[in-house]
């Protein structure tokens, strides 16, 4: 932790990869509708990488703007997100350590949202089956937001409803547009190491540190 005086009156949560270790199970979905049923030439890493932003804007990065109808698209996002929930729902859990630190964070009173790029019916799906929608103070998805991260209106939406200023938001993220996000936003950022090597955020400077998982005791600091 780089500004041990930092005392944050807001934690603004990613979710995919920052609560939950999911990531890989969005990847695998997007890969087999990708390869087997859109027959797209692409590796797991390949897809991997186009892994943020909103299921149609992944869609028109990896075919194009004009692939797809929208009928199409709203199909092919519906199937997604099926294929990722029956696929990770006997993995659903929090990060370790989270359940202590979110515990810890509301009895110090500090404010909490969740923001991000997943559309509600995946964010209930988490928040709910975890039984962790008591925690949150606000929650701003895909539904919420016109520009996806690394645009910072997602993570502006969530300072403005917690009424928190943003230079006293810290921001959890695991991916490097996420932490962009939260740069443009003027925030500071602790990245997840769960879905991203440290080498890939060279360069931002509103990191404060890396951790693993929320054990981490750079995070005594925080209180």
């Amino acid at each position: 932790m780089y500004d041990l005086n930092f005392r944050p009156k807001a934690f603004l949560f990613d979710l995919n990869g920052t609560m939950i270790n999911d990531m890989e199970y969005h990847t695998l979905a997007w890969y087999a509708i990708m390869t087997e049923d859109l027959g797209a030439k692409l590796d797991y890493e390949s897809v991997k990488k186009e892994m943020y932003g909103k299921n149609h804007e992944v869609l028109a990065r990896v075919f194009g703007n004009d692939r797809f109808s929208q009928e199409e698209v709203e199909r092919l996002s519906i199937d997604k997100e099926k294929r990722y929930q029956q696929g990770y729902m006997p993995h659903l859990a929090l990060i370790d350590g989270l359940s202590d630190f979110l515990a810890r964070a509301k009895e110090a009173n500090i404010r909490m949202a969740i923001g991000s790029a997943a559309i509600p019916f995946n964010i209930d799906f988490v928040v709910d089956g975890l039984n962790i929608r008591h925690y949150m103070d606000a929650i701003v998805s895909a539904d919420d937001v016109s520009v996806s991260k690394p645009d910072p209106e997602t993570f502006l939406k969530a300072a403005s409803a917690l009424g928190v200023a943003p230079a006293d938001c810290l921001v959890f993220e695991d991916a490097p547009k996420g932490v962009e996000s939260a740069l443009n936003a003027e925030m500071s950022c602790i990245v997840l190491t769960t879905t991203h090597p440290i080498e890939e955020f060279e360069g931002y400077p509103n990191i404060l540190g890396y951790i693993k998982d929320y054990n981490d005791t750079k995070l005594n600091t925080l209180f």
